[in-house]
């Protein structure tokens, strides 16, 4: 291949065809014969005439330029022009393609694959052996295999990437024993990212020949679960732009969708690598629903975490005596110890059985408490799933029917065991080690935890199975047994310091935490014992892509190559062991790698693009534009070409003003449509449009309005004139409208029309007063908006078409402001209001986030949840119900307020009561 800077000629001998060029020049401009000249006498008469089609006696040279033009772009193409082509150094030895096949490639993975098929294709142009070798973290079977380069064109097509890091054989000797005679020519594909044995394969390849390599060509960014008390996402990227993460689960109709959207943190960047930390701030019954945390628009392994009972926060009611004693016995309490223990990780609801029922708690703790009142409500709730842990105490231990208390894992002994008292003959006991396949397998007891009194079990034959902890005389101190389809353990001490000193350890903590994370299983789950699964076993893997399916065919995974991470025996996905389940997650905190000693090609070139295709069109074009100037020459002269040209020169104008039409506007002017203010914010303005459209829905539900798809308005374009109903959302950075658009505004609102300004703070501190905040009065105040003062009990806003007495969204309890009425006009006219736009308020005023209360995603379903169960549905209807109302009101006005015509119907009425049917 020839190289004339960046630009290389697969087929440079039929560039000698550009020497006839000028030879073409000659031929063309060639002058016919001078003519032989001979005297006539008549040829006098001819003098004085012009010629107005003169004929030229030779080729223009601006035709012969596009002529010559058009020849050499044929050439050029004919000989395989290619833009920045790659060219191997020496390309007469044997070339090994390795190709990243981790996570992190399957961003440009197409591209890839493109690149090592050119390679493959080159050598086999000029029959160099080659190998493919995928690193995929796979062992290599032996040395690597050459052969002819396009016997492994199908093998790296069908090449996937895999839901694990890249990964390299330990040592690279074997696998380059059978390298054939020449210098091995390495096109190395690399994600960028360094790995293990990455640095011995380098050195050893550079050793046999030279490496290059093809760096990726888009940024990486990787996702990862940082477990701890409160646990949170982090979010690792290689370059400092600025992301969302999705979360992501099924909604309370079961269809898997974005649920919320998380905003990263500040970053810090180390070594090229910028982290950020992505908190999981959500309510906890939209937290347990997430499935999959996801990078918005990308597509990988890496950039997917899937959630855990590590990610779930559990609802835990406690039940126990009041601990209302004086300052430094607050020791002494039970719930003291489990508050401690469980807040960190739990959202705790604390209260009388019944009220903590009514919160619907996926577990509930009762601490030393027996005769229930609402023991068959209990009974009822563990029945349904639910999980009843039980801490014993003096008073279960006195209770006479113990052996009648419903909701006991297994049958107790009245009066309990006092170990290590001073009446006692024994030690205090220590607690045996756990099973190693139980419910608390890992956790180590410490030396100094000890029992000093215990509720006894009495002997049963299934008390084996029941017991999930023991002391080290094998009496039991911690059972559990199944009821339906919840589950009921006790704790054979008390959750104070009284009986031993467990809660005052941080093994109190992690038996705790474990038995909260069994909380709410399926039946499914039930049916099988930890005890009866050493083993791990996949649900739900990834692809290299991120996407998830069924696993099938894969073997169980001990629990020690669990911990070692995702690879190619466990990909990323979901494992369970019995009631336990553990995401598998292929992100990871990343280091860039280095190059020494190999070259490394330019990110972004467009390398190898082929230029034949443009060559030929432009070859094409200039031929199409001599034919054009041949044929009006041989009509026109010159002032045929002059008007060629300014025909081939000049484009239209469009008309001024017509590129800023709005389409919509003009639908809008045959239909009722709802419009909303553009901010510039894409969360708020796609929260408008959702909203506008689930209130248009239910308007054509409910009423006989029947309104058209919400209009997005540019204040500073737009014309207002055929609207009716404008929706505002108030942000802080939204720039101020220009002093056209304030015109527009006035005579929107002078005409009858109604803004609805929304400034979405309800959540913090609610309006407060008619000013609003101060990004509202900025924007608001070249316009001309009246006095304000609240909605009265008695306005037509609560009663045009439901009766309302106030008006949520998805906040609630602000004020709403709206035109103020006029001094004695009550007294006056008998109606609240003076006659302005038919008694309707031009502005209304609000705090409460109408419009994501009223938003609906494309399947119909609310867009954002709005309190908890049913008080948060009941608000969101409550919403749309207040929408409703101020869509009756600006299209109808004040009609049932206004007393005018009663008289005169009243006499129609019975004029026709009169005359009858």
């Amino acid at each position: 291949m020839l190289m004339l800077g960046p630009i290389g000629f697969a087929a440079p001998w039929v560039l000698v065809a550009l020497i006839a060029l000028p030879v073409l020049w000659v031929i063309l401009r060639a002058m016919p014969p001078a003519p032989r000249q001979v005297s006539f006498p008549g040829v006098a008469l001819l003098r004085g005439l012009i010629d107005r089609v003169p004929i030229a006696r030779r080729t223009p040279w601006w035709l012969l330029l596009l002529r010559l033009a058009a020849v050499a772009a044929m050439i050029l193409a004919f000989a395989g022009p290619q833009w920045r082509p790659t060219v191997a150094a020496g390309q007469d030895g044997p070339l090994l393609v390795v190709l990243d096949a981790g996570w992190a490639a399957a961003p440009d993975w197409p591209a890839r694959l493109t690149r090592a098929e050119a390679a493959m294709n080159d050598a086999a142009a000029t029959g160099r052996p080659a190998a493919l070798m995928l690193a995929d973290g796979r062992p290599v079977a032996g040395a690597l295999a050459f052969a002819p380069a396009d016997t492994l064109l199908a093998r790296l097509r069908a090449a996937q990437p895999a839901p694990w890091p890249t990964g390299l054989p330990d040592d690279p000797a074997p696998a380059l024993e059978a390298v054939p005679e020449g210098q091995l020519q390495t096109l190395w594909i690399s994600d960028g990212l360094d790995h293990p044995n990455r640095a011995a394969w380098l050195a050893a390849l550079a050793e046999r020949g030279s490496v290059t390599v093809v760096p990726p060509s888009r940024s990486l960014r990787s996702l990862s679960l940082r477990a701890g008390d409160t646990p949170s996402l982090t979010l690792a990227a290689t370059d400092d732009a600025a992301y969302t993460v999705l979360a992501i689960g099924p909604d309370p109709q079961g269809v898997e969708r974005e649920l919320a959207r998380l905003t990263p943190g500040d970053p810090a960047t180390a070594d090229g690598i910028s982290t950020r930390p992505v908190a999981i701030d959500l309510p906890p019954e939209l937290r347990n629903r997430i499935t999959r945390f996801q990078i918005e628009g990308d597509s990988h392994a890496g950039a997917v975490v899937l959630a855990d009972d590590r990610v779930k926060r559990r609802k835990v009611g406690l039940v126990g005596d009041a601990d209302h004693q004086a300052e430094g016995q607050e020791l002494l309490s039970q719930l003291h110890y489990l508050r401690r223990a469980l807040n960190p990780t739990t959202d705790l609801v604390e209260g009388s059985l019944g009220d903590v029922l009514n919160t619907a708690p996926d577990v509930i703790v009762l601490a030393d408490r027996v005769d229930l009142a609402e023991a068959d409500d209990l009974t009822a709730w563990v029945e349904e799933g639910g999980l009843l842990v039980r801490f014993a105490g003096p008073r279960m231990a006195a209770y006479e029917n113990l052996h009648l208390e419903p909701l006991i894992p297994v049958a107790l002994r009245q009066g309990g065991r006092d170990i290590g008292g001073a009446l006692s003959w024994g030690d205090p006991r220590a607690i045996a080690p756990f099973a190693p396949d139980g419910i608390f397998a890992g956790l180590t007891p410490p030396d100094e935890v000890a029992v000093r009194a215990q509720l006894m079990a009495q002997p049963a034959p299934d008390l084996a199975d029941r017991t999930l902890a023991a002391l080290s005389d094998n009496t039991p101190l911690v059972t559990r047994a199944r009821i339906g389809q919840g589950q009921v353990v006790l704790f054979h001490v008390t959750a104070n310091a009284e009986w031993s000193n467990l809660p005052i350890s941080g093994l109190f903590v992690e038996m705790l935490d474990r038995l909260v994370e069994t909380a709410r299983v399926s039946p499914a789950e039930q049916a099988a014992d930890d005890r009866e699964q050493p083993f791990w076993t996949a649900e739900t893997v990834l692809d290299g892509f991120g996407r998830a399916s069924p696993a099938e065919g894969l073997a169980p995974v001990a629990a020690a190559d669990l911990a070692l991470g995702p690879g190619p025996e466990r990909p990323a996905g979901i494992y369970a062991a019995g009631e336990r389940r553990v995401a598998l997650n292929a992100g990871a905190p990343m280091a860039l790698a280095d190059w020494p000693g190999a070259t490394v090609e330019a990110v972004g070139g467009a390398a190898g693009r082929d230029l034949r295709g443009p060559l030929l069109a432009l070859a094409a074009l200039l031929l199409a534009l001599d034919a054009l100037g041949s044929a009006l020459i041989a009509r026109g002269g010159r002032a045929g070409i002059a008007a060629a040209l300014a025909l081939l020169l000049v484009q239209p104008v469009p008309p001024a003003g017509a590129q800023d039409l709005n389409p919509d506007l003009i639908r809008a002017a045959n239909d009722v449509a709802l419009a909303y203010v553009i901010t510039g914010d894409d969360r708020v303005d796609e929260a408008s449009g959702e909203g506008l459209r689930g209130l248009s829905a239910v308007l054509r539900q409910r009423t006989s309005v029947e309104p058209g798809e919400p209009v997005a308005i540019d204040l500073d374009r737009d014309d207002l004139s055929v609207l009716t109903f404008l929706y505002w959302p108030i942000t802080e950075a939204q720039p101020l409208p220009s002093p056209q658009a304030y015109v527009r505004l006035n005579a929107f609102m002078r005409s009858g029309g109604m803004i609805l300004f929304d400034t979405r703070d309800g959540d913090i501190a609610g309006i407060g007063g008619p000013d609003m905040s101060q990004t509202l009065q900025t924007l608001a105040a070249p316009l001309d908006i009246p006095p304000l003062a609240p909605v009265p009990d008695d306005h037509v806003l609560t009663r045009s078409f439901y009766l309302l007495s106030d008006f949520p969204g998805r906040w609630q309890g602000n004020p709403v402001w709206l035109e103020a009425p006029p001094a004695g006009a009550e007294a006056a006219e008998g109606v609240p209001f003076r006659q302005l736009n038919d008694g309707v308020s031009p502005v209304v005023i609000g705090g409460n986030n109408w419009a994501e209360a009223w938003a609906v995603d494309d399947t119909g379903f609310a867009a954002y949840p709005i309190g908890r169960g049913w008080e948060g549905e009941q608000q969101r209807e409550l919403a749309f119900r207040f929408g409703v109302n101020l869509m009756m009101y600006v299209l109808t006005g004040n009609y049932k307020s206004d007393q005018v015509h009663v008289p005169a119907l009243l006499d129609r009425m019975r004029t026709e009561e009169t005359l009858g049917p």
